[in-house]
């Protein structure tokens, strides 16, 4: 690994480790909102392409009366029933996509009931700046300079979490903050470890109030690695009914435990046939319980619901992707040299109903 390359990486290591210490200035921007300008009981549609769709669902996955539907989907295929009232949340890392404005815009002409509300990383951002639109800006350290979104991305679902879990989030994210940084460098470690041995494809499993987690994981490991490593994310049920088939003996199987102990049952069974089978390198994601074999990385939020631990949980497979990224020999910074994605989406023509 080229010192060329550590150095080309570095703008997406420091902007990993730098989440925790995010976090708290994140939740604190929220808690200083106007509550009135906050959604409460009404029909809420949580959006963002990409990423930011991932980060919605991760929202939407805590937040009963919410449906969490990507921007891509709004823009042409969706039209949502928010009632006589209700709310558009959009999340955005640049708010200076295509979609993020034209969505916006195709609600505002199709329910003008609707109110609006944005949170993204990005005050410079055309999305920031909607009339009639309510914004959360948050600090711009989580506007990440790289290609693919790390700290903007757990940024964004802490503040969508926030707005529901407030009173959670604070009386456990001094703790959360506190072991992540502490156990960084070990994460970082354990990831290249991983990455070192032989990678042919990559399968993450969750519980379905993690599939946030465990799309937006996926799609970290093939932007970073240029689509080189395929990789799948399912339920560890899920898994079972078909997508089993794509587990050979050299696949990376990342698998977070649930918080749920009923659930952790289902997943252990799935594990140990994999295992019986010889399928897979299985790496979980726990607090210790559980699977005697294979690797453990320390889950960083064992305690919480899972349908709040994705901001913290994501900071592994982050790193995975990154070291990943390096023994492909590419640039984490901007894994695709040949311009095929970009960081803000290119290419993409508004057209009015």
């Amino acid at each position: 690994m080229s010192s060329e390359l550590l150095t080309a990486g570095r703008i997406t290591h420091d902007e990993i480790f730098q989440q925790p210490d995010l976090w708290p200035d994140t939740l604190l921007r929220v808690m200083q909102m106007n509550r009135r300008l906050l959604p409460t009981g009404e029909r809420c549609v949580i959006t963002g392409a990409g990423s930011s769709a991932y980060a919605a669902m991760a929202v939407a996955a805590a937040w009963p009366s919410s449906q969490a539907v990507p921007s891509t989907d709004l823009l042409s295929d969706v039209e949502p029933d928010f009632g006589s009232g209700g709310f558009l949340i959009s999340l955005a890392r640049s708010g200076d996509s295509p979609e993020s404005l034209g969505v916006v815009n195709r609600i505002k002409r199709l329910f003008p009931h609707v109110r609006h509300l944005a949170i993204t990383c990005n005050a410079e951002g055309r999305l920031a700046r909607v009339p009639g639109l309510t914004p959360v800006i948050l600090d711009p350290r989580t506007n990440d300079r790289s290609l693919a979104m790390t700290s903007s991305f757990s940024n964004l679902v802490l503040a969508g979490l926030a707005l529901r879990h407030s009173s959670e989030l604070t009386e456990v994210l001094p703790k959360l903050c506190a072991r992540v940084k502490e156990n960084l460098v070990a994460l970082d470690a354990k990831a290249r470890a991983v990455a070192s041995g032989h990678v042919g494809r990559v399968v993450v499993l969750a519980s379905s109030p993690l599939m946030g987690w465990a799309l937006e994981a996926s799609l970290k490991i093939l932007e970073m690695t240029a689509g080189r490593i395929p990789v799948v994310a399912e339920t560890h049920l899920g898994l079972r009914h078909g997508p089993m088939s794509f587990v050979h003996p050299d696949t990376v199987v990342l698998s977070l435990a649930s918080s749920n102990p009923l659930s952790r049952r289902y997943e252990q069974d799935l594990l140990d046939e994999l295992h019986a089978k010889k399928l897979g390198r299985i790496i979980r994601i726990s607090s210790g319980d559980g699977q005697p074999f294979g690797d453990t990385v320390p889950a960083m939020a064992p305690e919480l619901p899972d349908m709040l631990r994705t901001p913290f949980e994501i900071v592994f497979p982050q790193l995975l992707a990154f070291q990943l990224s390096l023994r492909e020999n590419l640039n984490p910074d901007n894994p695709s040299p040949g311009g095929v994605i970009n960081r803000v989406v290119q290419g993409v023509r508004i057209y009015e109903d």
